[in-house]
């Protein structure tokens, strides 16, 4: 999400001379719009963005580990908040998950 907005701050693997390559796949409009409305469903649930991100993929059937790779001390606390949302991720919240990620519209699951 840090770079939602096309910004790149100083310090990140974006700011790197030899990663210019990455800054090209990651700063597109669609992938930035696709992290932005993941970014509202976090909000909804009181949730960051990474707790979001990591919820999913432990909550994934077809995703048998989730390997964190925190940099930081706050990385990881931040990270762990993961284990409190994944029980509120409900068959609803996954589909919109999902959709977003597809460019689908969202069916409801009852």
């Amino acid at each position: 999400g840090k770079y939602n907005e096309g910004n790149i701050p100083s310090g990140s693997r974006l700011a790197l001379e030899n990663y210019s390559w990455l800054k090209e796949r990651v700063l597109q409009d669609d992938k930035l719009n696709k992290v932005k409305q993941l970014g509202e469903i976090a909000a909804g649930l009181g949730a960051t963005l990474p707790a979001l991100s990591i919820a999913w993929v432990i909550k994934n059937p077809h995703v048998t580990t989730a390997i964190l790779g925190a940099t930081k001390e706050t990385q990881l606390a931040e990270n762990l908040k993961a284990v409190d949302l994944y029980p509120r991720l409900t068959p609803e919240i996954m589909n919109k998950i999902d959709a977003i990620m597809d460019n689908k519209p969202v069916v409801v699951v009852e």
